[in-house]
Parts: C-alpha cells; structure tokens; sequence
C-alpha cells in the first residue's frame, strides 16, 4: 500500500455518474486529484479488472492508499471527513438520515432505472426488435423513478433545504442520462417533474458542476481549487499494484 499527497478519484467518462461526486469534491474544498477513466478503452483491461474486480466507475484511491468502489461508499468517506458540514449534516440527526435516504433511493432505483436501456445502447448484435422492448421498459422504470423522486421532494431550492448536499450530486451525477436516453418527452418532463427540473437547471448552472463535465470532456477548466491535478490512470494504475509485476 502507498499513501498519497491527496486521494485520487475516477472520472469516467463519457457520461459517468462520477461527474456528480467530482461535483461533490469541489463543494468540500478539500485537496483531491482526478484520474480520467475512459469507459469503454481504460476499462476493458485486465489491469483495470484487478483495480476495480466490477470493472465500474467510480474508484477512489484514499489518501492512504487504500481502494475503495461504489458510489455510496465514497460518499460516506467524503461525509465523514465534511467537519464544516458543507455537503452533510450532523450525523445522527434527521436531516442526514433523510440524506441517506435520498442518496441510497438514487444510488439504487433511479439509477438503475437506466439500466436496460443501457442494455439496449451496448447489444449490438441483438435484434432491432429486442433492444425496443429493453427501450420501452426503461422508459416505463424511468419515468416511475421519476415520479417517486418527485413526490419525495419538498418546495426547497435543493432536495435537502437551501443548500447542495451529497445528495444533490448523486442526483446530478445520473440525471443527465434521461436526456441522453429520450427517456422521457422533454415537454412531459417539465410539466410532470418541476422540482425534477428545476433541481436540474439549478445544479446544471453551479460552477463545480460545470467543472465536473469540463474534466469528463477533457477540457480546460478552473473549479474551486481543491483539485490538484490530473494523475495518468497507468500511474494509478502502478501505485496500487494493478499492473501486476
């Protein structure tokens, strides 16, 4: 194991759900650097298959050098080290058991909501016909996911009251993908979800995010500060023993 100046996390692209958490790391402030993963090249070798054994995004390589997977699991290690409070609440109190809700509710059935579509996308041998019916029953999850998201919001500018929480950047993470999808007729969207869209436009619109989708798209940019760098996956890659000897 190899300690690190700052921990190290993922950025998959295109369209990775990790751009919420990069999102998540410019509201904390505190120093981190990014690895940019390409998901459909950087991931498909067997180095990457020893870094991460569900060959996914996101990873993060902690300060420590330790390994960890999923996005809950980074989530709760940012939270944990939130003592300003910026992006959680006072552990133990409602307001963080109600943000543990909403990040498990959208770590597990809205984004897998997504999950046969994306099916669909990748099964390029598969029949015309069967990628439809994956097609169509996402579209039918998706919008109920969206419907349970939307009655589990209040009236607040963000899903828990006046400020941006780990909640909202799992949410912005995966949000995007309904667009990406045609999940859902975009003039159904803004009549049937309007806290939905309103969230979205919102966070959409706030610097770290933006930062976020500039690292994903491989472009210039200037976020908080906090990131110190862009580490090559194949040096991630060596310092935590995924190359192999």
């Amino acid at each position: 194991m190899h300690t690190v100046s700052e921990p190290i996390f993922t950025s998959g692209f295109p369209l990775g759900s990790s751009a919420g958490l990069v999102t998540a790391f410019e509201w904390l402030g505190q120093p981190y650097r990014l690895t940019r993963v390409d998901m459909l090249g950087d991931m498909r070798t067997d180095a990457y298959e020893r870094f991460n054994g569900r060959v996914e995004t996101p990873v993060l390589v902690t300060d420590r050098g330790e390994v960890l997977t999923e996005t809950m699991a980074i989530a709760l290690w940012l939270e944990a080290r939130d003592h300003e409070r910026r992006i959680s609440f006072t552990p133990g109190t409602f307001e963080a058991d109600r943000m543990h809700q909403f990040i498990a509710f959208l770590n597990t059935g809205f984004t897998g909501a997504f999950f046969s579509m994306w099916v669909a996308l990748e099964a390029e041998d598969a029949s015309e016909a069967y990628r439809e019916t994956l097609r169509a029953f996402g579209r039918e999850f998706v919008a109920k996911r969206h419907q349970q998201l939307e009655a589990m919001m209040g009236d607040s500018g963000y899903l828990l009251g006046d400020r941006p929480t780990l909640a909202d950047a799992v949410f912005a993470g995966v949000a995007r993908w309904v667009d990406f999808h045609e999940a859902i007729d975009p003039k159904d969207y803004e009549r049937n979800y309007p806290r939905i869209n309103a969230l979205r436009r919102r966070i959409e619109a706030d610097p770290a995010f933006r930062f976020a989708l500039a690292i994903e798209d491989g472009e210039p940019a200037a976020g908080s500060g906090a990131m110190k760098g862009l580490v090559p996956l194949k040096d991630v890659l060596a310092m935590t023993g995924a190359l192999g000897a």
